[in-house]
């Protein structure tokens, strides 16, 4: 069993170090910079230092001042998603017996999907699926938090879909 949570506790960790990584490599890219030809407007050039924010668009430059986070919504909501997860499935690994630590694990898991569910630009043009994804995999979550069995995980994201499917249908009426 003690085998059981260290694998669990180094997966989290992983986990959590690879959520930091592009966060490093945004840093350190913007730190340094690379001496480049650019074209500045029609007919000219001059040479200035690229960051990692510089977007070309035609012959013109601009610097993008968005923050990481203003320009990966998908991290954002990701990062977010797993945050709110990890604290519901410690709870529920808390009040189920099945350990904290695990709970926690699978709960960041299951709110990261969660969080690109309700950030992809493609399900935001179908909300009726957004939710009814949304519930299977938050039912997923507190089914595998909690269980002892595959069967109850089966059971829970079935019903954690249908009432996201009823929410995303009753929604919308008036």
């Amino acid at each position: 069993m003690k085998v059981q949570h260290g694998i669990i506790t180094l997966m989290a960790a992983a986990w959590l170090a690879g959520l930091s990584f592009p966060l490093l490599a945004e840093s350190s890219t913007l730190n340094g910079s690379v001496q480049t030809k650019v074209r500045t407007a029609p007919h000219s050039s001059v040479y200035r230092a690229r960051t990692a924010s510089t977007r070309y668009r035609g012959a013109y430059t601009y610097r993008d001042e968005r923050t990481y986070w203003q320009r990966h919504p998908m991290q954002k909501g990701a990062a977010i998603g797993a945050g709110v997860g990890a604290v519901g499935g410690g709870i529920t690994g808390l009040i189920s017996g099945r350990g904290i630590v695990r709970g926690a694990a699978i709960g960041a898991g299951t709110g990261a999907g969660v969080g690109m569910v309700r950030t992809s630009q493609t399900l935001k043009r179908h909300p009726v699926i957004r939710d009814t994804a949304t519930g299977g995999l938050v039912g997923l979550g507190l089914g595998w938090a909690s269980s002892r069995r595959g069967n109850t995980i089966g059971k829970t994201a079935g019903v954690g879909a249908a009432a996201g499917l009823g929410w995303g249908l009753l929604k919308d009426l008036q």
